[in-house]
């Protein structure tokens, strides 16, 4: 259980919260509600917020090599809804950011250095996982998500029975212009939020089957995967699919945010956090498949929502796998997930950005940048994909 869900029991210390407070069903909040508005800008905002980038941060011999993709050839035995990523060698991570923000939000030195990776080809879905496929699978096992659980009051000596409130973070945009170092001016613990009430209780997914899943925490993706016969990406076999085959892009689709002044993704577009002008043609979540493919048929790697990835997170990873020498074969991330700046959390790594990405702020769009998770904290705009692995049946459609 995540750290903010584990503060419902606390109800002193709220003075050194910040300045925010949770309004539910028309009445104050329970105080305790604030101490998880804390852990929720410690445990998803900062994961999600790039270390601003130094001059010491970047390897100047780190480069990008050409991506050399294994010869195969589609014949046969398309599962449903996925796309063949044929595998091959790359060069994984990030360069000197695309351009300098005010908030210094572009990739860090956890993307760093560059360094040559090898994956075996799977199967990939052409699109996050939306909330009709993920009903079926509700309906299917009765599975129900960790936003949906409420919290035992046996996990909270002491926690009056009120706090004990299943619920989630919610997205709530201020209506006036706001530092952007306080988290807690646009995000908000939600009860009732959960994947059925996005936005919380007064919300549905009613038409929305074509949407990404949302408020989905590591283990809610993890069932999902197994009940589907499938299973989460590596972080390196994402960053390989997302990058469509091409090689050192900072998009998916190559060089230019916009080319030919087309919007390629659901990011944010006007004043961050406040104002979403949804000059792309979305304010908020999108559905999946409204803007281009990458070169391997992929919908919606950058923008829209995060996808969660199998690895452990470690900031100083790359470089250990660097240190090596040669190519890493299909690396599995670390064993073990550690955060130096929160140290006791367990979290895995977040791929892709979402629709609150600009370049105000927070442009994880960029391929090879890097988020990270607190694996039982969703928010609604955290979904996923799955991949499915080459068996020898389907291996023998290629040749």
């Amino acid at each position: 259980m995540s750290k903010h869900r584990k503060r419902l029991g606390r109800t002193s210390g709220i003075a050194n919260s910040p300045p925010f407070v949770v309004w539910f069903a028309g009445v104050i909040a329970i105080a305790a509600l604030a101490t998880i508005g804390h852990s929720v800008w410690r445990s998803t905002m900062r994961a999600n917020a790039a270390s601003p980038v130094t001059a010491t941060d970047v390897d100047p011999t780190a480069r990008f090599l050409p991506t050399v993709v294994n010869p195969v050839t589609l014949r046969s035995l398309v599962p449903e809804g996925m796309v063949w990523i044929p595998g091959g060698e790359f060069s994984m991570g990030a360069m000197d950011p695309p351009a300098t923000t005010q908030a210094g939000m572009h990739g860090g030195a956890d993307a760093r250095p560059i360094h040559r990776v090898y994956v075996d080809g799977f199967w990939m879905d052409k699109t996050d996982v939306t909330n009709a496929q993920f009903e079926k699978f509700v309906r299917a096992t009765g599975y129900i998500t960790v936003a949906e659980r409420k919290p035992r009051a046996e996990d909270f000596p002491g926690a009056p029975p009120e706090n004990l409130v299943a619920g989630s973070i919610v997205f709530s945009p201020p209506d006036h212009p706001v530092p952007l170092n306080d988290h807690f001016q646009w995000w908000s613990y939600v009860p009732g939020a959960n994947w059925r009430h996005p936005l919380g209780l007064q919300s549905n997914i009613k038409g929305k089957g074509n949407y990404p899943v949302v408020h989905i925490a590591y283990a809610d993706a993890l069932a999902y995967a197994n009940w589907a016969g499938k299973r989460l990406p590596t972080e390196a076999e994402w960053e390989f699919a997302a990058r469509g085959g091409l090689s050192g892009k900072p998009y998916p689709w190559g060089d230019e945010f916009r080319p030919n002044g087309k919007w390629m993704a659901n990011t944010h577009q006007g004043h961050f956090p406040n104002n979403d002008t949804g000059d792309d043609g979305f304010v908020g979540i999108a559905p999946v498949g409204q803007f281009p493919p990458n070169g391997y048929g992929l919908y919606d790697m950058a923008g829209n929502v995060w996808q969660w990835t199998s690895d452990w997170y470690r900031p100083d990873y790359y470089s250990k796998l660097a240190a090596t020498g040669g190519v890493a074969r299909n690396p599995q991330g670390p064993d073990s997930p550690y955060d130096p700046s929160e140290p006791t959390e367990k979290k895995r790594v977040h791929r892709g950005g979402s629709f609150l990405c600009t370049d105000q702020y927070c442009s994880r769009y960029v391929v090879g940048t890097r988020g990270k998770g607190e694996v039982s904290t969703g928010t609604n705009h955290l979904g996923f994909r799955c991949v499915k692995p080459a068996t020898s049946t389907n291996l023998s459609a290629y040749k």
